[in-house]
């Protein structure tokens, strides 16, 4: 069986790829490690939330068998964003928190995260070792309980209220003024309605934030974030706001409709934390995708930039090994330490709200300021007997040896497989959007031969 866990826990089709029977061997075989260390003897505490797809429920109730049929108790948080399971199960006192979502996928796709007592995602050495116990069932029976032994689960009901005290205590007043259009995905963040209320002085516009349990990222939120750009400049608004479908990252649009992706998010905060004498060891941890126009603007100010793998959790690994205190990619997912363990979108809007209140410039005078390099990412479908496969195929490692010579070096090539769905990643950057547009549609070409279907 290939890697159970990617980079951001287990997901696939919610209830053929991620079936009923394998997200209760999870529960199980997670509970059956946290009973290896018992805390004060008790047995182990889960806090579960989920995002609003219809297919959560059904696997939070094989979750929730799974947990107490191998002795470990559930406290059920609802609809609530993935930073809020990350920052409550410390707040709770829980041994560990699990996320129901496929974050920015579609309604069709969900997923597991499994987060530690301290609010951190499990590490790679904890999952492989979910994973054996999950591929051998004759290891988990003995895990079985009975009689008083079994789990109990309980109903939190202010867990929304709980993780919006966090956010209340971290926004200003200073943004008032500003009037701000929010695209909630119709994801977990159409659940934080008051705390968006209390963002602005007359309170922000907030679009899809009426989840069905099928509209989730369908045509909205940061991943199709055009449209909310049609919006903001139609409007007249100082910005947009969106967020993915469990709010762990969010991207801006200024008011002219330009998209204000995380690269230049981080940019603009670390350089005001840096003037606040905020910025621990004047570093931002960033990952390989974020652009060579983020790099010169970082160096430009005097700002280090740490670079890891892709993954928030590679970035918040950096972060506690050196005691960083802002990271994240350009996808949105923004960590500050000093407040979260986790990509967090509600913390990084507020954060960006903070900062454009203070500045008292428009956010396109202000992003004007970071180049950007024309660059591409595109996608190319993994089939089952290919996956992890790319790298030692002759034919795609000539293709991209092909096109590093025809690039030169003021130019960056990076593939790689994605770590969430079955898709090889190609991305370019270069000085011209043609060139890299051509450069990566050879890559592709090949890719798709030599490994679709």
């Amino acid at each position: 069986m290939a890697r159970l866990f990617g980079t951001d826990g287990v997901r696939g089709v919610a209830l053929t790829e991620l079936t009923t029977e394998l997200a209760m061997k999870i529960g199980m075989a997670a509970t059956a490690l946290l009973h290896a260390e018992p805390k004060d003897g008790e047995r182990p505490q889960l806090i579960i939330g989920m995002d609003t797809r219809r297919s959560s429920n059904v696997l939070l109730n094989a979750l929730v068998a799974g947990i107490n049929a191998a002795g470990g108790d559930v406290q059920l948080i609802g609809v609530v964003p993935t930073p809020a399971v990350a920052y409550l199960v410390r707040k709770y006192g829980a041994d560990a928190g699990i996320m129901i979502t496929a974050s920015h996928n579609t309604a069709e796709f969900n997923g597991i995260k499994l987060f530690d007592r301290n609010g951190f995602k499990f590490p790679d050495e904890l999952e492989d070792e979910i994973q054996a116990l999950v591929e051998n069932p004759e290891l988990l029976r003995p895990t079985l309980k009975s009689g008083g032994e079994v789990g109990t689960v309980t109903t939190v009901t202010v867990a929304v209220r709980d993780y919006s005290e966090l956010l209340y205590s971290l926004s200003e007043t200073a943004h008032s003024n500003l009037k701000v259009l929010v695209d909630c995905a119709n994801g977990s963040a159409s659940v934080m309605q008051g705390v968006l209320d209390e963002l602005t002085e007359d309170g922000c516009v907030v679009v899809n934030h009426s989840p069905d349990g099928m509209n989730i990222n369908d045509n909205c939120g940061s991943t199709h974030i055009e449209e909310l750009a049609k919006q903001v400049v139609a409007g007249e608004f100082d910005l947009g706001i969106a967020f993915d479908g469990d709010a762990d990252r969010m991207l801006a649009v200024d008011e002219l409709g330009n998209i204000v992706d995380g690269d230049k998010i981080i940019a603009l905060l670390s350089v005001h934390m840096k003037s606040k004498g905020e910025l621990s060891k004047d570093t931002a941890v960033v990952t390989v995708m974020s652009n060579l126009g983020f790099h010169q603007y970082m160096k430009k100010n005097e700002i280090k930039t740490a670079v890891v793998q892709v993954g928030d959790r590679y970035v918040l690994e950096k972060m506690v090994e050196e005691n960083y205190s802002i990271g994240g990619e350009q996808s949105g997912h923004v960590i500050f330490r000093e407040h979260a363990t986790t990509g967090d979108g509600l913390i990084t809007a507020i954060k960006l709200l903070n900062y454009l209140g203070n500045k008292q410039k428009p956010l396109s005078e202000l992003v004007a300021e970071i180049p950007t390099f024309p660059q591409t990412l595109k996608n190319v479908v993994i089939s089952a007997e290919n996956k992890g496969k790319w790298e030692s195929n002759a034919a795609i490692k000539a293709a991209i040896d092909e096109v590093t010579a025809a690039a030169g070096g003021n130019s960056r090539i990076l593939v790689r497989e994605s770590g969430t769905e079955p898709l090889l990643r190609v991305m370019l950057e270069g000085e011209s959007q043609e060139l890299v547009e051509e450069w990566a549609d050879k890559i592709c070409a090949v890719a798709k031969r030599e490994l679709s279907a």
